[in-house]
């Protein structure tokens, strides 16, 4: 019992939600991987790579939340710069290969993955990351009595917009819910209204500009812009009104959207069975993109309803953390990360029941993936580590309120019948108290992270 709470320590409701999770991914992900069986003719090739890359991150959550969350701090000065690089590279380059050391090669018609020494991983990913953690370190430090300074929203655009406007020509998707938690974090931040809803008044008509110009516009021929008919298609078939005869449909045409809604509609309560699923043979993307489709037709109505629950448990108790900081880092660090993980969950599970556009975006900590699964888990590992610090808060607390207790407790087991030594002895205790009282940090200090300057 002492080894398990030497390693497991932190939030103990976080670490039973990311267990649970990575359990549920074993068993779905082992389920929907079978066209890469198929494929590969290895059937415990995809999970055991899978179960690898799962027990690599319960490492990596057990390292980062053994270090004291002021040191993640630095890691957008690392960060920022790498990804700018890699990701101006994916843009720029449609294949490369450097001595097949540094390999670029697009996937499904999209640059977002770079092979480095032999290591595939997504440098958006990484952008990911920094773009939060900088944004929560330049909130914390830009705090007044009554908003955040005004040099705040301009810090922060500047590097949200150079990671966002990079990572938008290949991956529409990741750019808006990457921007969208950025504006989220500035609003919790206390950044000015004028200046958000001015922000909000731009986005808006950059979004009306970009209607009319994928309506107007078709077949470009552009590298930074071949995405676009991507991008029109699947819009297209999201806002389309007219209604389609099941034996009309063309499901060769619009097969993840279709195989998907099959998955979900031929599901009921219970599901069919782990391993059971008949839609996961049709859909490419079965263990990645489209997994809560195949969650529910083999777990059920209550199965995605748990899944669901354990999302939003998962940001209720980020929220909790975040309250009980009394620094401002930690606690817009952590609220960063639960908007990052949890809005990129609910796209993924609306794209599933067909309430969004197809917008690639994995299920984290479920879905299959590499980078992505150790990138979410240093994420946890994150949440963990601040948790940790909070509960030494209220260790802390607890132990001066006992103390204060045994201070005034004092003058009342003096003598009654001596009263010159219980007038001595409550002037001592005064004395402590008070001394005690001054040895305190005041709220001001608390809120301020000028010790890790």
């Amino acid at each position: 019992m002492d080894l398990l709470k030497s390693i497991f320590k932190g939030d103990k409701v976080v670490w039973i939600i990311f267990l649970m999770l990575c359990l549920i991914s074993v068993v779905e992900v082992f389920s929907a991987s079978s066209t890469l069986t198929f494929e590969s003719g290895n059937h415990w090739g995809p999970i055991t790579q899978h179960s690898i890359f799962l027990l690599t991150g319960a490492l990596v959550v057990v390292l980062c939340h053994n270090i004291p969350y002021r040191w993640f701090q630095v890691l957008p000065v690392i960060l920022l710069p790498i990804s700018l690089i890699f990701l101006a590279m994916l843009l720029f380059f449609d294949k490369l290969n450097i001595a097949g050391l540094l390999v670029i090669e697009k996937i499904n018609d999209a640059g977002r993955w770079i092979k480095l020494c032999g290591v595939t991983f997504q440098p958006s990913e990484l952008g990911k990351m920094g773009v939060v953690i900088a944004t929560a370190f330049i909130l914390s430090k830009r705090q007044s009595e009554q908003e955040a300074n005004p040099k705040a929203f301009k810090h922060i655009m500047i590097v949200a917009c150079l990671v966002c406007g990079l990572i938008f020509p290949e991956n529409f998707s990741t750019s808006a819910l990457l921007f969208g938690v950025v504006f989220l974090m500035m609003y919790i931040g206390r950044v000015a209204t004028r200046k958000l809803l001015l922000l909000m008044g731009t986005l808006g008509g950059i979004l009306v500009a970009g209607i009319i110009f994928l309506t107007v516009t078709k077949d470009i021929d552009s590298n930074f812009l071949h995405r676009l008919d991507s991008w029109r298609g699947r819009i297209e078939n999201f806002t389309k009104t007219e209604k389609v005869a099941p034996n009309d449909f063309d499901i060769n045409a619009n097969a993840q959207e279709g195989h998907a809604r099959i998955a979900v509609a031929t599901s009921n309560v219970i599901g069919k069975g782990p391993g059971n699923s008949v839609e996961r043979d049709f859909l490419s993307q079965a263990y990645s993109d489209f997994i809560f489709a195949i969650i529910i037709e083999e777990l059920g109505l209550v199965g995605g309803i748990v899944v669901v629950f354990l999302y939003i448990c998962l940001l209720i108790r980020i929220g909790r953390i975040a309250k009980k900081c009394n620094r401002t880092f930690p606690a817009f660090l952590v609220i960063g990360i639960g908007l990052l993980l949890v809005t990129q969950a609910l796209f993924n599970m609306m794209v599933a029941v067909g309430l969004a556009p197809i917008t690639g975006q994995p299920l984290p900590l479920i879905s299959r993936g590499g980078t992505s699964t150790l990138i979410n888990c240093v994420y946890i590992g994150m949440i963990l580590s601040v948790s940790r610090y909070t509960a030494a808060i209220e260790e802390e607390e607890k132990r001066l309120a006992e103390q204060r207790l045994r201070d005034a407790m004092i003058p009342m087991t003096v003598d009654a019948g001596q009263p010159e030594e219980t007038a001595a002895g409550a002037a001592e205790a005064t004395s402590s108290s008070e001394a005690q009282t001054a040895q305190e940090p005041t709220s001001a200090a608390l809120n301020s992270d000028d010790e890790f300057n």
